[in-house]
């Protein structure tokens, strides 16, 4: 029976199935684990579990199972024996309504096996966008010695001379084909030239950002998130993850004490700093929301004031994450931005931010701004509040048109996804491309379940008279990978009651991203005719399952839409 250094069960003698007699258990246990081949030497041996979303319908993880090797390498060099196990696997594309709202239920699973099967140590090996999220979730709030391994990005791919990369390039080929610029036979080329490897997408969408947050908060090892994920490096990377979660065995370091109020805030900075993805602010919220820590948008804006951009990648310029890699990787960023960083926040490798950064040498200029001389003096993030979210809204201005910032428009209203489909292409839709469009019941609280719905597309008629962009506003969310100037998590959500379902077309909106406002030009006493008019809520749509503890638990956006009963207390 293994013991660590403090005593207690460790290996397969922790967490003992219960019959009544410990010995008992501990003996039938080991029964059934000799049935697996395990020599006595490995039986005695701490465990160090591989919790991993490896699935058919997840193409960000194919290349897993390799990984998982690697993984198994570090563990057993090291003294340990590896075990891995999977768990719900969120692919992206590949979910209906959308992956968010399958997030905290992946969360609960990570959560309760790690706490419930025998391991002393846990390897989180996700990537896809909502995984990385629902793993440090489940991690903070198991709160046992846990590293994070990602999937890394795909490489990039060439069509006719260019380069292409999952999935800004994406959107822009759809928008052109959209627009007539380029014709079926095109798009149908180009579609099986965008992911062309394994990996999560090659720009710096959700999945990119999460990444470089689980880095940035110290839940990863230095210069792990950047790497491709075909990449020799990405295999040894796994390897070194694999040491790393051993060695927490006998000196634990607990989420709880990586992920901090600090830690938080310095993740905030680099989220700024890399014009990373709107949907990073409701997930960065709800791992937060664990430990009781409160990511406040005021305070998020009274950062974007001091944070520069640094990196240059798509969607916002022409690198992708390869490139960053290359240039010196999230430790190039974070040396850029060390006066602004609290570095004395621990790692889960053992040491201080402030001392993984004394190890950062080169960087490439052309990636990486240095701080003195910034893509933009500001960051990437802002949140919008007035009488249209009155707990506020987000836009990511550095994918924005500056041009569009203070502006008041016409509203253009689709009451829902479906009337969005039915109307967006038709010839005789009242639009013009001074107009705002409006989407409606499309948050966390609407059957919709807040899907990457906010990248509203150009009307047609207007696409083919060469718009490009236009003010939108919803409450559902955006792809990290999307670009445009776009308002998003509209909070209260139309669906809850808020404001924003009050919104007619005709209505006149004011948006101000200098004053940080969204304002609906509608006097006070129409709104609330408008809100007497309003039908009562309807009735829970859902008796049973998931999704009816959905429906009972979910929080709206400036909460990280987390389950009410799984956040902490604080």
């Amino acid at each position: 029976m293994s013991e660590p250094h403090d005593g207690k069960p460790a290996g397969f003698a922790k967490g003992l199935t219960n019959y009544g007699d410990r010995e008992f258990s501990v003996y039938l246990r080991r029964t059934f684990a000799s049935s697996m081949g395990y020599s006595r030497e490995m039986l005695d041996r701490p465990i160090v579990g591989i919790a991993h979303s490896a699935s058919g319908f997840n193409n960000c993880h194919r290349h897993f199972p390799e990984m998982i090797e690697a993984v198994k390498r570090g563990v057993l060099a090291a003294g340990g024996l590896p075990i891995e196990f999977p768990t719900i696997s969120l692919g992206e594309t590949f979910l209906t309504p959308t992956s968010l709202k399958f997030r905290n239920l992946m969360s609960m699973d990570v959560e309760e096996m790690t706490r419930a099967q025998p391991m002393d140590a846990v390897v989180l090996l996700g990537g896809c966008d909502k995984t990385v999220p629902a793993q440090l979730m489940g991690a903070a709030s198991a709160n046992l010695p846990a590293v994070q391994l990602v999937a890394g990005p795909m490489s990039t791919s060439r069509h006719r001379g260019e380069r292409l990369g999952a999935c800004t390039d994406c959107r822009r080929f759809w928008a052109k084909f959209r627009a007539g610029d380029i014709d079926a036979d095109e798009i149908d080329t180009v579609e099986r030239r965008l992911a062309s490897t394994a990996g999560t997408c090659a720009v710096m969408g959700t999945a990119s950002t999460m990444a470089i947050i689980a880095e940035t908060l110290g839940m990863m090892p230095a210069n792990s998130a950047a790497c491709p994920a075909v990449d020799a490096d990405r295999l040894r990377i796994a390897e070194e993850t694999g040491r790393v979660a051993f060695n927490l065995i006998a000196n634990p370091i607990l989420p709880s004490e990586i992920i901090t109020p600090r830690s938080v805030e310095n993740a905030l900075r680099v989220l700024l700093a890399i014009g990373g993805s709107t949907n990073a602010v409701i997930h960065l919220t709800a791992i937060a929301g664990r430990l009781g820590i409160q990511v406040d948008l005021r305070h998020l804006n009274a950062l974007s004031e001091t944070t520069p951009v640094l990196v240059d990648l798509k969607p916002t310029g022409q690198h992708y994450m390869e490139d960053l890699y290359a240039a010196g990787g999230v430790p190039a960023i974070l040396r850029e931005l060390k006066p602004l960083l609290h570095l004395d926040c621990r790692m889960v490798t053992g040491e201080t931010l402030g001392e993984r950064l004394d190890a950062v040498s080169w960087v490439d200029r052309e990636v990486v701004r240095p701080a003195a001389q910034p893509v933009r003096e500001t960051g990437g993030l802002v949140a919008l509040f007035g009488n249209l979210a009155p707990r506020g809204a987000i836009l990511k201005r550095s994918a924005a048109d500056p041009a569009l910032f203070e502006k008041e428009g016409r509203a253009v209203v689709f009451s829902s996804l479906e009337d969005l489909a039915n109307r967006i292409d038709s010839d005789a839709l009242d639009v013009t491309p001074d107009d705002f469009l409006v989407l409606q019941n499309a948050g966390p609280t609407s059957e919709a379940a807040m899907p990457e719905a906010g990248y509203l597309p150009i009307p047609r008629k207007l696409a083919r008279a060469g718009v490009k962009d236009m003010v939108r506003l919803s409450d559902a969310r955006m792809s990290g990978t999307a670009y445009g100037t776009i308002v998003l998590h509209i909070t209260p959500d139309a669906a809850s009651g808020g404001p924003l379902g009050l919104v007619r077309s005709g209505d006149r909106i004011r948006l101000s991203v200098s004053k940080r406002s969204l304002e609906l030009l509608v006097p006070d006493d129409e709104l609330a005719r408008r809100r007497e008019a309003q039908p009562p809520r309807a009735l829970p749509r859902h008796a049973r399952g998931y999704a009816s503890l959905y429906e009972r638990e979910i929080l709206q956006a400036d909460e990280g839409c987390d389950f009410r009963f799984l956040k902490s207390s604080g």
